[in-house]
C-alpha cells in the first residue's frame, strides 16, 4: 500500500494583493506561514514512526510551506520545477486584472491563455514523468507540496484519467488543503480525502 499525502500551499500574498501567482515567487502570508506551521505538525503525528519521502515545487510560496514540514518529519526535502503551477507566460507579475483582460479564452486543454502560457496539455506533458516516478517509487510514504492548478491534474492523473477530462470536471482544492490519497499493491486507487483544511486549524 501506498500512501500520498498531496498538500497544496497556503495563503500566499498573491491572493490577498491581487496579483498573479503563477511562475512568481511570491512569499507566504503571516497567515500562510501560521498554517504551514500546524499542517506540518499535523503531518508529524500522522506519520510518526515513519520516514516518507518530501517533494515540493520550487517556486518559493511551496518551499515556504513545506519547510516546517521537513523540520517536523526530519526529511531532507526534493525540490523540483515539475510540481510548479501553471505557467501564464506573460500574465506573470501582473495583476489578475490583466489576464482576465488580455488573456484568450480557453476552450480546450490544447489552450493558451498568452502565446507564452503553457496550456492544460502542456503542464500534464511536465507533470507525467514525476507521477511515474512516484507510481515506481518504492517508498511507501510520500508527501508533496505543490500548487492548486498542478493538482487538479495529478488528482485527474491518480484516477487514471485522460488529460482531455480536465475540460469537463477537476478535483480542484483550497489553499492549504492536504489532501490523502491510496495505491494498492493491486493497483486499485482511493481518494480519503481531498482538500481537508482541517490541517489548519
Amino acid at each position: 500500500m501506498k500512501n500520498i499525502i498531496t498538500v497544496q500551499h497556503t495563503q500566499s500574498l498573491h491572493h490577498t494583493n491581487g496579483m498573479v501567482g503563477s511562475w512568481t515567487n511570491w512569499p507566504l502570508t503571516e497567515k500562510g506561514k501560521a498554517d504551514a506551521a500546524r499542517i506540518a505538525k499535523k503531518l508529524a503525528w500522522e506519520l510518526r514512526g515513519k520516514t516518507p519521502v518530501l517533494y515540493s515545487s520550487d517556486l518559493l510560496r511551496a518551499r515556504q510551506t513545506a519547510e516546517p514540514i521537513w523540520t517536523a518529519l526530519d526529511v531532507l526535502p526534493i525540490f523540483t520545477p515539475a510540481l510548479r503551477e501553471r505557467n501564464f507566460g506573460s500574465a506573470c507579475g501582473k495583476p489578475v486584472a490583466y489576464l482576465r483582460e488580455f488573456g484568450a479564452t480557453e476552450t480546450d486543454v490544447d489552450s493558451k491563455m498568452f502565446p507564452d502560457a503553457e496550456s492544460r496539455r502542456d503542464e500534464w506533458e511536465r507533470l507525467l514523468p514525476f507521477f511515474k516516478m512516484i507510481e515506481e517509487c518504492e517508498n511507501d510514504s510520500i508527501v508533496i507540496v505543490s500548487h492548486g492548478d498542478l493538482l487538479s491534474v495529478f488528482n485527474a492523473m491518480f484516477l487514471g484519467l485522460p488529460v482531455e477530462s480536465l475540460e469537463s470536471f477537476e478535483l480542484f482544492g483550497s489553499a492549504g488543503g492536504v489532501s490523502h490519497l491510496q495505491m494498492t499493491d493491486s493497483g486499485k486507487r482511493f481518494i480519503r480525502k481531498l482538500s481537508d483544511l482541517s490541517y489548519c486549524i
